[in-house]
């Protein structure tokens, strides 16, 4: 499904880059050359309105896309295992182990 996405997402995109290297900021461009004087192009007065229009609705696809397709992007669980400095797994008591070769301190002060 993720495939999916990827493949409309990069469709939108060239056509929304295909729209915008039409227009030009001041309304000529290839539309202009294309419409000719009167700015009519296949019947379709206003063809900067419209490729305006397209510039928006492929951008808004694209971005609709992008935020769908993250719901479908398989996410995988990873267990983490503490450990202690040394690599030993730390008790499931999350006290850590003492070596049986240390003497615990000693709490109480020293008798004067």
């Amino acid at each position: 499904m993720t495939i999916l996405f990827i493949i409309l997402i990069i469709i939108a995109s060239v056509i929304l880059g295909l729209i915008v290297l039409v227009q030009n900021p001041k309304g000529g461009g290839m539309a202009g050359s294309l419409a000719g004087i009167s700015n009519q192009f296949m019947g379709v007065k206003q063809t900067t309105d419209v490729l305006e229009k397209g510039t928006w609705i492929f951008a808004a696809i694209i971005a609709i896309l992008s935020i769908t397709s993250t719901f479908f992007i398989p996410g995988g669980t990873t267990t983490v295992t503490n450990t202690n400095a040394s690599g030993a797994p730390v008790p499931a008591n999350n006290q850590p182990a003492t070596p049986a070769n240390t003497v615990p301190l000693q709490t109480t002060p020293p008798q004067q």
